[in-house]
């Protein structure tokens, strides 16, 4: 079990902290501005769109693939949003030195047979030494369609987008030194630990592109307004906070031995669940599972008569209780966005937070029948929302939150 006090220990948490990843999430908001800045210099502001495209592609991995989730959240029914993962991996030759070549140069993606002259393909990689999406650009021009392809600087990628005449865009990777990059230990060398904060680097430019092309009605103050949130985010979450006071250490020690289910009404939510459960498994080892209501009621009712519902019986005569550890028991966090805050700048009361189990506002159905069914059988819901009227605003909260605390929750139970 996690010794919660360890959260309010920042020393310990810093020593535990060995890839520096709370260190990457505060600088989430100095990336949005820097990735704002240089797409304009790589000539974004310049663009002048001749119409919508009729499809836009995301390809990438990781948090690549994310951001184009998010991007399709946003932008609802408005425009086609397509996100491209990686369809076969063949094994890379080892280089000369015999060091194992990253999983990443052996990933190949492959244009859906539709796309053509009317579509739009972004391509995103922290990396961009992936020839799987090389050899995707080059795909991409050879159908005439559009691209955009945002990859480091001097990378095979970057390269390869001067060749099919794509517009590029910088990635902009952490600010920290090498020693420090986030990169957390793994098993694995070749797949190594993803930069928690990089889906800001993916998705700022891919948002910027966004709002240039019309796909998403965000206001032109939109992008600059998420990184003062996240910036605000970082405040709050940072690690001298005391839990008390600091929502995702409150949150991590909520989830604390338990199996987390990830519950999220509307779209923009459910990105942020999905997110979130990738987090828990990357971040701390933790598995969980995500939905989208109402449709999870069905999907995840079995496991609250199952052995980790509340509902199972702790006198089984046959259970193994030699060195027995604390049994795990259901968690659900339902995450929301209920637009109603006033509008104007973004400050820290409509910050997303724990709405209280006899809260009487308005629910629709699906949430009420959410509280119905976690109450029926004794699992604890506990209810986060978000009161942001602009979606993006909203989701950046609920994103930020989420990342700290799976890292939070990661520190801590190393430490336990």
């Amino acid at each position: 079990m996690l010794d919660d006090t360890l959260l309010d220990d920042p020393a310990a948490l810093q020593r535990a902290d060995r890839d520096r990843a709370l260190l990457a999430l505060a600088g989430s908001g100095a990336r949005v501005r820097t990735a704002l800045r240089l797409a304009g210099a790589a000539g974004l502001d310049r663009l002048r769109p001749d119409g919508r495209p009729r499809a836009v592609l995301v390809a990438g991995h990781g948090s690549a693939l994310t951001a184009g989730e998010i991007l399709a959240a946003l932008a609802g029914n408005a425009a086609l949003i397509t996100p491209l993962p990686p369809t076969e991996a063949v094994a890379p030759r080892a280089d000369r030195a015999g060091a194992p070549p990253a999983f990443t140069t052996g990933l190949g993606w492959q244009l859906p047979g539709w796309a053509g002259p009317l579509d739009l393909l972004v391509v995103s990689s922290a990396d961009g030494g992936e020839p799987g999406l090389v050899s995707l650009a080059e795909q991409a021009y050879a159908r005439g369609c559009a691209i955009v392809v945002t990859a480091p600087a001097g990378s095979p990628l970057a390269e390869a987008a001067l060749q099919v005449r794509a517009l590029p865009l910088p990635y902009v990777a952490s600010v920290l030194s090498e020693d420090e990059a986030p990169a957390g230990p793994s098993a694995e060398p070749d797949l190594p630990a993803e930069d928690p904060a990089a889906l800001w680097s993916h998705l700022t430019p891919l948002l910027a592109l966004a709002q240039k092309i019309g796909i998403t009605q965000l206001p032109y103050d939109a992008l600059p307004a998420v990184a003062d949130l996240l910036d605000a985010t970082a405040v709050r979450c940072r690690p001298d906070a005391a839990a008390y006071t600091n929502p995702a250490k409150g949150l991590a020690a909520r989830l604390a031995g338990t199996v987390p289910l990830l519950w999220a009404e509307g779209p923009i939510a459910g990105a942020v669940a999905d997110r979130f459960a990738a987090q828990l498994a990357e971040r701390a080892g933790r598995p969980a599972l995500a939905g989208l209501l109402p449709q999870v009621l069905t999907a995840h009712r079995g496991m609250f008569t199952g052995q980790l519902g509340a509902g199972a019986d702790p006198d089984d005569f046959f259970r193994d209780r030699v060195d027995e550890p604390d049994p795990l028991h259901l968690q659900v966090l339902l995450l929301r966005h209920v637009p109603g805050a006033p509008g104007g700048a973004p400050d820290e009361t409509d910050a997303p937070a724990e709405v209280p189990e006899d809260d009487a506002g308005p629910r629709s159905f699906g949430v009420t029948r959410a509280h119905r069914l976690a109450a029926a059988h004794e699992v604890r819901l506990t209810e986060y929302a978000s009161t942001r009227p602009d979606p993006l605003h909203a989701l950046a909260d609920l994103l930020a939150l989420t990342d700290f605390a799976a890292v939070y929750l990661g520190l801590a139970a190393a430490q336990s």
